[in-house]
């Protein structure tokens, strides 16, 4: 699963990255080294320009921007936006199934900027937090736009759920399930508004997956309020008495 990341880039650094145009209208947060879900982050989505009646121009050509979002997935249908809390993960297994996700992953689909997550290993009864990182990190995404039946008028909200899948190589021995990054490679295929489906999306790219650094951290992660360059910084596991690592540690 991914239920904690961090996020440093400011959106000067992603528009160059992902060659996208900045409509981040001064919401972007400063450094974040411990997003949680509720909070708002930095999404990029390609979307084709409307017209001043707010019909989709399919014929011009699609423009990829920089957006702050809420992470938490609120379906357009659902009553009350509390839903969200419990939607900041989606699998990748079920995505074209479940009512909550499906049209957006038709239709709604985002990269989410990273340095890297949070995963915890459990070991004798204790969780170990590690950090997981790489460059040009960017997790699969889907969102939505929800308004208030009690209010039409107020501004819609706009969330978004992290997609995860099974666990491969290295990263097995750590928890059964990761966030889908997607490769550089893939990014354009993803964000295309004209794709309806994902498929072979949805798999993970293992190359990307063997190449990321996992790092034993501080448990100081595990508060929310806790927020800083020190929760990424390498700190020895305390389960260190194994005959055999359960995976070569990056230098």
């Amino acid at each position: 699963m991914c239920g904690r990341y961090a996020a440093t880039k400011n959106p000067a650094e992603l528009v160059r990255e992902f060659d996208a145009a900045d409509e981040t209208g001064g919401q972007a947060r400063g450094a974040d080294y411990n997003v949680a879900p509720t909070k708002n982050a930095i999404t990029v989505v390609q979307r084709h320009p409307r017209d001043a009646e707010g019909h989709v121009l399919t014929e011009e050509p699609s423009v990829r921007t920089l957006r702050v979002m809420r992470w938490g997935l609120v379906p357009f249908w659902a009553k009350d936006p509390s839903v969200g809390n419990r939607m900041i993960n989606t699998r990748a297994e079920t995505a074209s199934e479940k009512p909550a996700f499906k049209r957006a992953l038709a239709q709604r689909r985002c990269l989410v900027p990273a340095d890297g997550w949070y995963e915890w290993r459990k070991t004798d009864g204790k969780k170990e937090p590690f950090y997981l990182t790489g460059e040009d990190l960017a997790f699969a995404g889907i969102w939505e736009s929800w308004r208030d039946p009690k209010d039409r008028d107020a501004p819609p909200l706009i969330t978004f759920s992290i997609i995860t899948t099974d666990a491969v190589g290295r990263l097995t021995e750590i928890h059964e399930r990761m966030p889908l990054a997607i490769p550089r490679r893939r990014w354009a295929d993803w964000l295309d508004p004209d794709r309806t489906e994902a498929g072979e999306l949805l798999a993970p790219a293992e190359d990307l997956v063997d190449s990321l650094e996992l790092r034993p951290v501080s448990d100081r992660v595990n508060n929310v309020r806790n927020n800083g360059p020190e929760l990424v910084a390498r700190v020895e596991p305390a389960a260190a008495d194994l005959d055999e690592p359960l995976f070569e540690l990056p230098k």
